[in-house]
């Protein structure tokens, strides 16, 4: 087993005390946005000594990863895991199919375009497929409504923008109508003007006030983007989708296509090696609101809640439909010593494990290693089946 150091992500929207507490770390006054656990080679977690888990597993991709999942991802961990503290709302983004990446990172790389260059829309060749397990009370907005709904939420606000979605909506209440409508938001020619934006915003919160809303979450919403993004049509492109509430340890899945923003709360994501966001708004990042329109799914979805499984009397797992990466959960109450014999630890492979409360001691090929909250570890194939004991719990991060 291997200690890992995770990479820091200092992003605007991130919360100034989340992870730090999380880690056990001093808080700086910086917003510390996400904790990454994985081998991205733009942002690797560093092993002892200092080198990051890329190079590590490129030293030994047998050895790390196992002769089949070496074969089968190209020598590289296919999972990425975060710990992701939203103070604030995230951009309104989509990722894209594993087809539509290697394709459009391979003709940005010809192009001369440097992996961590500002222009760069893809930053790597791989689809990223994500799934968020909430550790605090978690909001998001995901997936399109159906156009009937939508249309409802829309009826009434009585400004032009709102209106005129409204018509699309109802002319033609099909992905092709929903489509229309978005494109409106966010097309960089039909993109509506602030002002028209600042009366919708209105419109909702005279709404709300008059406890008349349709959806009073989504209203509410539209009250906070706005008071982050003010002026920008991702906040009126809310209106079109699904609002979420995810409790400590509910989970969602993202598959590839799928519109989503993130707005509030901290959670693990577990998702395949990528850092490809598509953004639509809602950001002062680059946004490719073209690009977003040639990969989103407009097609009407309820988000997809994830349901954990229980694998045996401590762990529990959350199953992604997806060859890249899997969650699972263990809860040890341990007292007294070490037990006779330690808790096994369904999975194999390649694993990340992160301590989220109390202390543990892991054991591996005929070694034992201690992990308290906000430690992790890497723990290669070669190393074999897992067990644990102590008195916390773990979360690890596995291929299928």
């Amino acid at each position: 087993m291997v200690d890992l150091d995770s990479h820091l992500q200092h992003y605007a929207w991130g919360s100034k005390v989340a992870i730090p507490e999380f880690l056990g770390r001093e808080a700086d006054g910086r917003p510390w946005a996400e904790a990454w656990f994985g081998a991205h080679p733009l942002s690797p977690a560093t092993v002892p000594g200092g080198a990051g888990l890329d190079a590590a597993i490129a030293a030994d991709p047998d050895g790390m990863l196992g002769p089949d999942i070496a074969r089968a991802f190209g020598g590289q961990l296919p999972f990425l895991l975060k710990v992701i503290a939203a103070e604030q709302p995230l951009s309104l983004q989509v990722h894209p199919t594993r087809e539509h990446a290697a394709e459009s990172f391979a003709a940005e790389s010809a192009a001369g375009i440097a992996p961590d260059s500002p222009r760069r829309t893809y930053r790597d060749a791989n689809h990223k497929p994500e799934m968020l397990i909430a550790l605090t009370p978690f909001t998001a907005l995901c997936g399109f409504r159906t156009p009937r709904r939508a249309a409802a939420i829309l009826d009434g606000l009585g400004t032009d923008l709102t209106d005129r979605l409204h018509r699309l909506l109802v002319e033609n209440p099909t992905a092709h109508g929903m489509r229309a409508a978005f494109r409106t938001l966010v097309s960089a020619s039909l993109r509506p003007a602030p002002e028209a934006v600042d009366a919708v915003v209105e419109a909702c919160r005279a709404r709300s006030a008059a406890e008349a809303s349709p959806s009073p979450r989504i209203d509410r919403f539209v009250s906070l983007l706005a008071q982050h993004h003010p002026g920008d049509p991702g906040v009126v492109a809310a209106l079109l989708l699904n609002p979420v509430t995810l409790q400590r340890g509910e989970a969602m899945f993202v598959p590839a296509g799928t519109l989503h923003a993130y707005l509030h709360g901290t959670g693990l994501e577990i998702m395949a090696t990528s850092d490809n966001v598509l953004r639509a708004g809602l950001t002062a990042k680059k946004i490719d609101a073209e690009e977003v329109l040639q990969c989103v799914s407009v097609t009407a979805a309820p988000p997809l809640r994830v349901a954990a499984e229980r694998q045996n009397l401590t762990s529990i797992a959350y199953y992604a439909p997806v060859d890249d990466f899997e969650l699972a959960i263990t809860e040890l109450t341990d007292t007294g010593g070490t037990p006779v014999e330690p808790h096994p630890i369904p999975g194999s492979g390649p694993r990340i494990v992160l301590g989220l409360e109390g202390s543990m001691t892991l054991v591996a090929a005929g070694r034992t290693h201690a992990l308290r909250a906000g430690q992790a570890v890497f723990v290669p194939a070669a190393d074999g089946p897992l067990r644990a004991w102590g008195s916390g719990s773990f979360a690890q991060a596995s291929v299928p």
